[in-house]
């Protein structure tokens, strides 16, 4: 045997990237299950006592069977004219989430001021988005990021009495358009997209947008590696108030219960961010998108010379000190089999190990060659 280790070489570390369609209905997020006592439908809804927000589950969540599907949050800026405003609840939590998101995602600029979420990705200047509701993929579905140009929110923007109970009635579907090749890299948590809205069911979009032939409007952001999308209460105010909606729907209400009838900015400022959040589910019609896992994978060649590993290590190999595969014969030669790689590094410590999926026999009058393919 010439020793116990030898001397391998690599490949360059490759990175496959693997895909999952990931549907998220809107039966599930606006409160499917019963509580364990048969009253209502949201045991796969879970509230804080802390009431920064609120988590979804695509089953109940006091179940070992339950997987986390993402959280809702909603702030605004301390630039918004939400901020101060008479009957304000809140609105010290609503602006600290609102901060802790910008500087997440957004990052500082050289004084140190907290950038605020920006409408075209441009943040030397423009508009700003300083009132939003934030959806935060779990990374159970977002993996290592959501592909850019899949993601789609489709939401029920109807108005007038009935919107609580049939939200559906008028549609918009929210998407990352041309988010492959239009993406933004100056954020601190990776790369993003801007969010457009387009009608899906009637046109409440109706002449707004950048522009009219499409009628797309910019209404938010998402962040592919964080799994974060951004989303601005513009998505339910009439243009005349600042909105992306047309003007025939100034009846838009937010309701965030069957008695409780008030538009997003209203909600924002009297209601907890858990009405938010729950008024925001009421009108989820489907979320979908793709996630990215990034496979590493590096190979490493083994080669073993004919003289090489010629002897076995486990105890049966010997019988009363003769090579038992020799068959009691001394002209015959040994024979070895080669079952598991151990891959070491300089310090000889044993990092990995791969089992070979048959025992090879090492021949001494023939070399072999073993890759080894690492994957993490």
């Amino acid at each position: 045997m010439a020793g116990t280790t030898k001397k391998i070489t690599k490949t360059q570390p490759i990175t496959t990237k693997l895909r999952e369609s990931i549907p998220i209905t809107g039966s599930i997020v606006s409160g499917t299950y019963a509580e364990p006592n048969g009253a209502g439908t949201t045991s796969n809804i879970k509230e804080y006592t802390h009431e920064m927000f609120q988590s979804v589950y695509d089953y109940p969540y006091a179940s070992s069977s339950a997987n986390h599907l993402f959280d809702l949050t909603a702030g605004y800026s301390t630039n918004s004219d939400l901020d101060g405003v008479t009957g304000e609840v809140s609105g010290s939590k609503k602006n600290n989430i609102y901060n802790e998101m910008a500087q997440v995602l957004v990052g500082f600029d050289i004084n140190n001021n907290i950038h605020r979420f920006d409408k075209d990705g441009d943040l030397t200047g423009g508009a700003k988005f300083d009132e939003v509701i934030t959806i935060n993929v779990a990374r159970l579905l977002a993996k290592d990021g959501i592909q850019k140009g899949t993601f789609e929110l489709e939401l029920g923007v109807s108005g007038s009495d009935a919107g609580y109970a049939a939200p559906f009635t008028q549609r918009i579907k929210i998407k990352d358009l041309n988010g492959t090749s239009s993406y933004k890299v100056n954020s601190p948590k990776g790369e993003y997209g801007i969010l457009y809205a387009n009608n899906s069911t009637g046109t409440p979009l109706d002449g707004v947008g950048i522009d009219p032939t499409d009628k797309t409007a910019p209404c938010g952001l998402i962040y592919y590696q964080a799994g974060v999308a951004v989303l601005s209460a513009s998505m339910f105010m009439p243009s005349a108030n600042g909105g992306i909606m047309s003007a025939s729907t100034n009846n838009l209400l937010w309701l965030s219960s069957s008695s409780r009838q008030e538009d997003i900015h209203e909600i924002l400022t009297s209601g907890s961010i858990e009405e938010v959040a729950t008024g925001l589910r009421r009108r989820m019609y489907n979320m979908t998108f793709n996630n990215t896992t990034n496979l590493v994978s590096t190979m490493y060649f083994c080669d073993i010379e004919p003289e090489d590993f010629n002897f076995s290590a486990n105890p049966t190999y010997l019988t009363g000190s003769k090579i038992r595969v020799k068959g009691n014969d001394p002209q015959s030669p040994p024979k070895a089999y080669i079952t598991t790689v151990g891959l070491y590094n300089g310090a000889d410590q044993l990092l990995a190990v791969a089992k070979l999926s048959k025992p090879i026999e090492n021949n001494p009058a023939q070399a072999l060659k073993i890759k080894v393919r690492l994957d993490y």
